[in-house]
This record gives C-alpha cells, structure tokens and sequence, in this order.
C-alpha cells in the first residue's frame, strides 16, 4: 500500500485528495490529509463581509464535508517535515506519520506581528484587517458606526494572497460610503509597496482612471517599516509618513512556521519547487501546491485550481515512471470588484500580461476583459457557489487550466 500523505486541507490541499482520491487505485493507495482546524473558509468572501454583503455562514462550512470518503483526515498541527526521512510529526500527539509521497499544501498566513506597532493597543481598534473571518467581522462592526475620516489600506509587503483584494476593498469602501451618505466626509488612501495601483502595462493604460475617478489616492513606492499607533501614522524606510483616522492593514504574508522549523523555505517560508511541476529540487517525492509554493503567481484561488489540475494528469504519470507532460503555466483568473454592482475580470499567466478581450468565450464573452460590467459582478458572486459545490470537490470545468489566447486582443 502506497501511502499519500496531503498536509493542508485548504482550498489546494483539499482539490488534490478529491482529484487523487478518483484517478489512484484505491486498493494501492492510501490518502491522509492533515490540517490543525476543523472549519474550512471561503476566503474570497472576507472581502465582502465588512460591507454587508456576506454573513460568517457565507465563509464557512466543516472540512470533513468537502473530502471524499476513505480518505483519513487527522486534526493536528504539524510540528516538522522530515523530508530525508520521508516522515512527519504532528504536534498533538508527537505521533510521526510515513509517506511514500508527499504534498505540501499548508497556504499562507498574514503576520502582523512582523511590522513593528502594528499589533499593539491599537489592533482591532483603530487598525483592522479583513485577511481573516475574525478581522472581517471586527471591520465590519466598526464600520457600521464609523462617522469618517481618512481611511488608508496599506500593503506591507509582497507577495499577499489575492493580489486585487486591497484594492476591491477601497472600491467597495468608495460604495459603500456613497451608500451611507457620507462618502464626502471620508479620504481614501491606498499605500502601497508597488510603483502603481497597476504595474501592467495594459492593465494599467485601460484601468488607471478607475480610482482617480473615485477619489482614491495612491501613495506609491511606500515601503511601511513601522506603525505609529498613538500618531496614527504610518511611517516608511525612507521616514516617509501616511497619516490615518482608521487603518486596513494588509500584513506581511509568510509560509506556515512548520516549514521554517522543516528547513525548508525561503526567507517568507514558501517552498521553493518548479514552477511548471510543484516538483522539489531537493526531494523526488514532495510537491508543493497552493499558496505554500514559492511559484511566481498569484496566490489565488484560481491559480490553485488551475495548478491542481495540471498536477493530478502529472502525478498519476509520474508514480508510474513517466514523464510529467503537462507543465504548469501560471494560469490566473480573478473577478475584480469596482462597486455600484460591477466588476472587472482580469486572465494572465507567467508570460502574458492581462489583456483585453472576451471570456470565456472568444467573441461572446459573456465576461469582459479588463472593462468594467454587471457580468462581471455578478460572476464574482456566483464563484462562492462554484467554489463550494465544483471547484474544492475537484470537478471538472469547462475551462482550459492552461491559458487560452483566443478571445483576447493584443493591439489593445
């Protein structure tokens, strides 16, 4: 018996046992999925919680639901990845697990606590992130009496989970205070790491008006180095400073600690691996899927499903002694909320800017390409029904995981 074992039960983690659990004999194999907590989260969602739109009960489901039966699902945190001896520790009983193959698939958490001041007597006070169902909700509560002011959402660092979502946020923020009636007495500022709230060329030629003609101000090239809390102010490497009335912070985003204590990561803890194959260099039996692989991508839920696919087709050829033939190419997709019940939605991958066009398809659409539409909109509500019912169940849509250049327009 040939033992699998899967550590993370995330939005990869989970796709791979539905994918694996289908196409592996299952009188040869044997499938385990670690994971510390019993509640999966629909993360996209957190977005839309501070502004009314979704509920907790939108963003969270039991994760045993979303696992196939027989395949073993263990609660505990791991303490250490062994990969010289194909072996893991979990932390709650100290019990090690063998695998014959192994995936990583433990995602990526923010860390506020890596920013000087930012999680001092000021958190969830003054300052909020919405990263997390419990940051989300304190927002939420506190922007339902918020009377204005200057709001700033700042970006710590690269790379972050779902690139687009800060700026959603002040989009949605420009909305939604229009709808409370006090969109006049409320700045919003983005601060970003970035040289631009766009850094496409394209993307940037035919979205730049979008925030100057909401009134969001972008502060470019801000690198944050520490937080005033008492000042309410952020203040950079180059001791430029942002004031701020409230703060949407979005913290440095880094790898589990168990990769640290494993040796196995980069400096922000994501694993290191081939880009076309989540394949590690170092050992010929771990990939690494999802946010956790240091992969030049967005870390994104679509990113993830297109990886996944990719990876399924490649493993069951690769345990039989073939060669991995499908090679992986940084296929993104991302609806992008602009408010006052539109969106925009962006396809790219490793090579290819987001370009203009029609998807998903060519001609017909029904979504743009970087335009704003109701479409798109509401593509971006429907993806939470996709998500729970096809996409974490590892079923099949009828979408290339590779990207497609038909549909799109070059000259543009």
């Amino acid at each position: 018996m040939k033992r699998l074992l899967i550590l993370g039960a995330g939005t990869a983690g989970t796709m791979v046992a539905n994918r694996l659990s289908r196409t592996l004999d299952r009188d040869e194999w044997k499938i385990t999925v670690v994971d510390q907590h019993d509640t999966h989260y629909y993360q996209p969602g957190f977005l839309f919680i501070p502004f009314g739109i979704y509920t907790k009960a939108d963003v969270v489901k039991p994760r045993r639901d979303f696992l196939p039966p027989g395949v073993e699902l263990i609660l505990s945190p791991v303490e250490v990845i062994e990969a010289e001896r194909n072996r893991v520790r979990l932390a709650q009983d100290n019990r090690w697990l063998e695998y014959d193959f192994l995936v990583v698939a433990t995602g990526a958490q923010i860390r506020p606590d890596q920013t000087p001041g930012l999680m001092e007597h000021e958190w969830r006070r003054s300052i909020y992130d919405f990263y997390t169902l419990e940051g989300a909700l304190a927002l939420a509560k506190h922007l339902r009496t918020w009377k204005g002011g200057r709001l700033v959402v700042n970006v710590v660092d690269n790379p972050i989970k779902c690139p687009v979502a800060p700026l959603e946020f002040l989009m949605l923020a420009d909305w939604f205070f229009h709808e409370q009636g006090i969109r006049d007495r409320v700045e919003l500022i983005y601060a970003t790491p970035l040289s631009a709230a766009f850094t496409k060329p394209i993307a940037a030629k035919r979205l730049g008006y979008l925030l100057e003609q909401k009134g969001i101000k972008v502060v470019p090239d801000f690198m944050v180095e520490r937080v005033n809390p008492d000042a309410r102010k952020l203040i950079a490497y180059d001791e430029q400073e942002v004031e701020y009335d409230l703060l949407v912070s979005v913290p440095l985003n880094m790898g589990d600690e168990v990769i640290a204590r494993s040796g196995l990561g980069d400096a922000l803890n994501f694993v290191p691996v081939d880009k076309h194959t989540f394949l590690s260099p170092k050992y010929p039996n771990l990939f690494v899927l999802g946010d956790a692989a240091a992969v030049p991508t967005s870390k994104a839920g679509s990113v993830a499903h297109f990886a996944v696919e990719c990876f399924a087709e490649n493993f069951v050829r690769y345990v039989e002694g073939a060669e991995m033939n499908v090679r992986f190419d940084g296929h993104a997709n991302c609806f992008v909320e602009s408010g006052f019940g539109k969106g925009l939605l962006i396809d790219f991958n490793y090579d290819t800017e987001p370009l203009p066009g029609r998807y998903p398809l060519p001609g017909i659409g029904p979504m743009t390409l970087l335009e704003e539409s109701e479409v798109n909109h509401w593509g971006k509500l429907m993806f939470r029904w996709m998500y729970w019912h096809i996409l974490l169940k590892g079923r099949d849509l009828p979408l290339p995981a590779l990207m497609s250049m038909a549909g799109k327009w070059r000259n543009n």
